[in-house]
């Protein structure tokens, strides 16, 4: 089965400063703000949202199908992408634009100064989902099932939400970083289009202060929201009822970055694969750990085997 993934593809290029910001920075000065950072150590990996859910999707066994616009400084991450033949079929590479890029700056007090060129992903609404539906009906490809909305260009969110609507594809809307950038009305409109919503606990806040409902209320208008909260787990609210998802522990924490999206990647495939929310979630939830044991977001590799040994530990049950 196949899902459809709109959203970023970006190069995170990480540098770590051993010092700390708060010495560099005179707080008298601010007015005339001038520092610059040695930084001895960076290092670049593969990320954006939906290059990192379509990683881990296709982890699960899943054959997910990015919708995204990248530059013509594509190829190290066009060539990460057949490493694990994730296909690129719907990947737009505009050659004059560069790849969106998060150039992100770390203290030793892991504060964070964080620069992002968009590049690219601002014309991700030149890709439709009309012309997916249309090239994989014509190389008579099997349609996808499921899509997300991931965080991207803010015409192109508002664009594919309409266009996933029109073609009755069922979709997780994730507004994630990109929440910001609606307002209320807006997002109301998203809630209706949409069948599903993910947000973690800050962005439901923020979701329900911009709409004036309730995450109830906002649970009664899809069939489901899923609210992640980190360490504490996640929760499913349904029109029915509310689930418990527990975290899975991990015998050391290396770096959080991508755990929001390795969960989402394991949320597609237990929709796709008809999963009670139950499982779904802790699926989800298990992704997460996964991918939070090492470093950068593309780089944890277990086999479907183990995954699924993992579950069964972890829960007690195979999925």
């Amino acid at each position: 089965m196949s899902s459809l993934i709109c959203g970023s593809i970006a190069y995170d290029t990480i540098m770590n400063f051993e010092g700390r910001f708060q010495d560099q920075i005179l707080a008298d000065q601010i007015h005339i703000l001038n520092v610059a950072f040695l930084v001895p150590s960076m290092r670049r990996e593969f990320g954006g949202c939906a290059g990192n859910i379509a990683y881990n999707h296709k982890l699960l066994g899943g054959e997910p199908i990015i919708m995204a616009t990248v530059g013509g400084d594509a190829g190290s991450y066009f060539d990460q992408l057949a490493k694990y033949n994730i296909s690129a079929d719907h990947i737009r590479e505009l050659p004059e634009a560069f790849t969106a890029q998060a150039m992100i700056t770390t203290d030793r007090d892991n504060n964070q100064i964080t620069a992002f060129h968009p590049g690219a992903m601002g014309e991700s609404h030149l890709n439709t989902v009309a012309e997916v539906i249309n090239q994989r009906q014509k190389k008579q490809l099997e349609l996808p099932k499921i899509a997300i909305v991931a965080p991207d260009g803010r015409q192109g969110m508002v664009e594919h939400c309409q266009q996933l609507a029109d073609a009755k594809i069922p979709f997780i809307f994730d507004p994630g970083q990109g929440l910001p950038m609606f307002d209320g009305q807006e997002l109301l409109a998203f809630i209706e289009q949409a069948t599903y919503v993910a947000v973690n606990d800050y962005e439901g806040e923020m979701l329900a202060q911009r709409t004036g409902l309730s995450l109830e209320k906002i649970a009664e208008r899809v069939s489901a929201l899923i609210v992640t909260k980190g360490a504490q787990g996640a929760e499913i609210h349904t029109q029915d009822k509310k689930i418990e998802i527990p975290v899975v522990p991990v015998g050391k924490a290396i770096d959080p970055t991508g755990c929001g999206d390795a969960f989402r990647g394991g949320l597609l495939y237990g929709i796709e694969q008809g999963f009670d929310w139950e499982v779904t979630g802790r699926l989800a939830s298990l992704m997460g750990s996964i991918k939070i044991a090492s470093q950068g977001p593309q780089n944890h590799c277990p086999s479907q085997e183990a995954i699924q040994m993992q579950f069964k530990q972890a829960f007690g049950y195979s999925y």
